[in-house]
């Protein structure tokens, strides 16, 4: 995998070069409409055409009133009893978007678990550790990173544990 970056630097993708990661940029044209119909994590995996279970989502929670990090796949769903465990609490709730914002410098949908405002304590489903590598938010909509996930563990300072549920349908 090379080292390469697509378009502007954001704060992950230069984190990754500083680290010396190896690391690919996969660009893509973000489409809200579609977005907002699947998710933002759903529409890459099928702009980029990458198996959804490789295509990995940050969601920002908070663990007994402190912040932390969840990176799951695009295709499960957080179990926020199991991310609580992992980050060693007892309850856990999504966070408020403009706190996740504002707490890592990224915007909804393109909030990367790489080059954060502030680092928070990371958990890493334990499903993406079955890959050759991943893919994870660049730093903004429509830009993600393909990465081991032993260097997206290791740059995170992340735990790994089983915290993705499967998503049922109706």
């Amino acid at each position: 995998m090379a080292k390469k970056t697509a378009g502007a630097s954001t704060p992950a993708t230069a984190a990754l070069v500083r680290a010396g990661v190896a690391h690919t940029a996969h660009a893509y044209a973000h489409d809200a409409a579609v977005s907002a119909e699947v998710g933002y994590g759903l529409e890459a995996a099928h702009a980029l055409g990458i198996d959804p279970a490789r295509v990995l989502k940050t969601l920002v929670v908070e663990v007994d009133g402190a912040l932390g990090v969840a990176v799951l796949p695009v295709s499960a769903k957080l179990d926020l009893k199991a991310v609580g465990a992992a980050l060693g609490g007892k309850r856990a709730a999504m966070a408020d978007p403009a706190a996740a914002e504002r707490t890592t410098g990224y915007v909804r949908g393109g909030i990367s678990p790489l080059g954060q405002r502030r680092r928070l304590p990371t958990v890493v489903d334990a499903s993406a550790l079955e890959h050759p590598t991943v893919l994870v938010s660049g730093g903004r909509r429509g830009l993600d990173v393909e990465l081991s996930p032993a260097d997206l563990v290791r740059l995170t300072d992340a735990v790994s544990a089983p915290v993705a549920a499967p998503v049922t349908a109706h």
